[in-house]
């Protein structure tokens, strides 16, 4: 347990320390290049394409989270468990069309830019979040549903203060996945215009630098595993509070 916490502040210092001085690791990558071409990208600020790749990603899934919860909410009440199929096909058309074919859908009916970008990565975190959120209603102890309304609970109080802080963990799991997800589609904004990591990406594979390409994907790697291993953690803490 130590020694992969070691790890991950490990990674994590190494990736601050990158990102504020690229040229720094700059015999690290060189081999990787070839006829002199540059071992670090420097057509934007690696620091502030990660910044705004991550912008990217916070903006879509707090929409996703959003919606997707919404709609949890409605199909698992009495009144709403008719509309169960038609959200569930809702929300799998993000996983219907590849992230390809969604930008090209996306690009003439909002431009090229962040916005085909945050429209996919909406639709594409839209799943796990709903079936979490319907899996951790559903699952409550008849037990403590009985007890909030033998306490007077109105539903909408049972919702607030009973079934949404009970169903957290198992919510959090499903937004740490739709997270992970859009950390790495994410990367293809860059083919219609978007400032992410793809840039890097992209950039690489048109100039044949194999730097740049393995700079891209080191930093969207090991963003990834850290804020999945953040988020995991954050879960089992909830998960054991509300076990007391």
């Amino acid at each position: 347990m130590r020694i992969g916490l070691v790890l991950r502040l490990l990674a994590l210092a190494l990736l601050v320390a990158f990102l504020a001085s690229p040229q720094t690791f700059a015999p690290v990558f060189r081999p990787l290049t070839q006829n002199n071409a540059p071992a670090i990208y420097t057509q934007n600020d690696l620091l502030t394409l990660t910044l705004v790749h991550l912008r990217i990603v916070f903006l879509a899934t707090f929409a996703a989270t959003v919606v997707a919860l919404a709609l949890a909410v409605l199909v698992t009440r009495p009144f709403g468990a008719e509309f169960l199929p038609l959200s569930r096909g809702i929300v799998n058309i993000g996983q219907t069309f590849p992230p390809v074919a969604v930008l090209a859908i996306a690009v003439p009916l909002v431009g090229f830019g962040a916005k085909p970008t945050l429209f996919a990565l909406f639709l594409y975190g839209l799943l796990p979040i709903f079936e979490n959120g319907i899996t951790g209603l559903t699952t409550l102890s008849d037990s403590v549903m009985e007890a909030a309304r033998g306490a007077g609970m109105t539903p909408s109080q049972q919702l607030a203060r009973v079934e949404l802080p009970l169903a957290f963990p198992v919510i959090l799991a499903g937004v740490r996945l739709s997270v992970v997800i859009s950390l790495a589609t994410a990367t293809i904004g860059s083919t219609v215009g978007a400032s992410t990591l793809g840039e890097v990406i992209i950039a690489g594979l048109l100039s044949n630098n194999l730097a740049f390409v393995v700079q891209g994907g080191l930093i969207v790697g090991t963003l990834a595993v850290l804020i999945n291993d953040t988020l995991v953690a954050l879960e089992r803490m909830v998960a054991r509070r509300m076990g007391e």
